[in-house]
């Protein structure tokens, strides 16, 4: 009973420090853009500063297994399809799809839409896993964490809109969000046979490098000699390495639906980071209800868990 607390306490913590971290990419990506004077719509520019973090941070988590592991970091033949696939769904789809959604839909439509990760997530465990099925506690956990993610955008519920290229913007978050919950059960497959270390250094890179390749054919350009975007970049690309290794290890050791639920409060972390680094406003009740139904939503689906999952 003891270690069974203690594995759902690192699962929790482990979980929390991962939707921290990518917490403060919503501000930093913006000051990235400031700094680097990528316009809005500059979709290329966009890919490509993206490419560039993910890349990063796919050398730092290699350099750092490397000096862990050293031979263990080598990457056999039967498992550079499998890795090539998670990084082409979890980093390269999942980002060019949101980048691309974002420039033609709202930031309202972007956090509600992209909310739906989780629960994709947990509809597709439910599917492919036996020891995590689909049920309605887990349902009800997801939609109240939904709910959560709608209470941030209360007061921009009126910039919903029906436009044909709103909706295709839309189509695209959507699009982002599947391949982000995609990622999260092909990560679940891989983790039986491979080192996290090894699929998350070689997913990133190879993700980052197809974002970048894109990007650069798209016309972005980027001047890496500005130093203060190129030390936002670095940031970026540590709190990627951090973030994807801590998730990637989580996802081989829990259920999909413990860990995945938690990226619901990343719109709310990104909110709280966006208040502390750019001065935005954040003192609104409505935040607070939006993390008291995320909260319980985690609850939800978490005390929905058997004993056998929780190993």
């Amino acid at each position: 009973m003891e270690k069974l607390l203690k594995n759902r306490i690192v699962a929790y913590v482990g979980a929390l420090i991962c939707t921290l971290l990518w917490g403060t990419a919503f501000p930093f990506i913006k000051l990235g853009y400031i700094t680097f004077n990528i316009p809005e719509n500059d979709i290329g520019g966009k890919l490509l500063f993206a490419g560039e973090r993910f890349f990063l941070a796919g050398i730092i988590v290699l350099v750092f297994g490397l000096i862990v592991y050293k031979r263990g970091m080598a990457l056999n033949k039967s498992i550079i399809l499998p890795i090539g696939l998670l990084g082409l769904v979890q980093t390269f789809l999942q980002y060019v799809f949101s980048y691309i959604g974002v420039g033609f839909t709202t930031a309202t439509n972007t956090s509600i839409i992209t909310g739906t990760t989780s629960f994709i997530s947990v509809i597709l465990a439910g599917i492919l896993f036996k020891s995590d099925r689909l049920t309605l506690p887990k349902i009800i956990g997801c939609i109240t964490g939904f709910v959560g993610i709608v209470f941030i955008n209360i007061q921009n519920l009126s910039q919903l809109s029906a436009d044909s290229i709103i909706l295709l913007g839309d189509l695209f978050v959507f699009l982002s969000a599947v391949s982000g919950a995609g990622g999260n059960v092909i990560t679940k497959k891989l983790m039986k046979n491979i080192n996290p270390t090894v699929a998350t250094a070689y997913q990133l890179t190879f993700g980052g490098l197809c974002l970048l390749v894109l990007g650069l054919i798209l016309g972005g350009k980027i001047d890496l000699l500005n130093l203060n975007g190129t030390v936002i970049l670095l940031w970026l690309s540590i709190v990627s390495a951090v973030s994807f290794l801590l998730w990637t290890a989580l996802l081989k050791y829990h259920p999909v639906s413990r860990i995945t639920v938690f990226t619901l409060l990343i719109p709310i972390f990104g909110t709280m980071w966006s208040g502390i680094i750019l001065g935005e406003d954040i003192l609104k009740v409505e935040y607070l209800f939006a993390l008291l139904f995320v909260s319980t939503g985690i609850l939800l689906v978490n005390l929905n868990l058997k004993r056998k999952n929780n190993l």
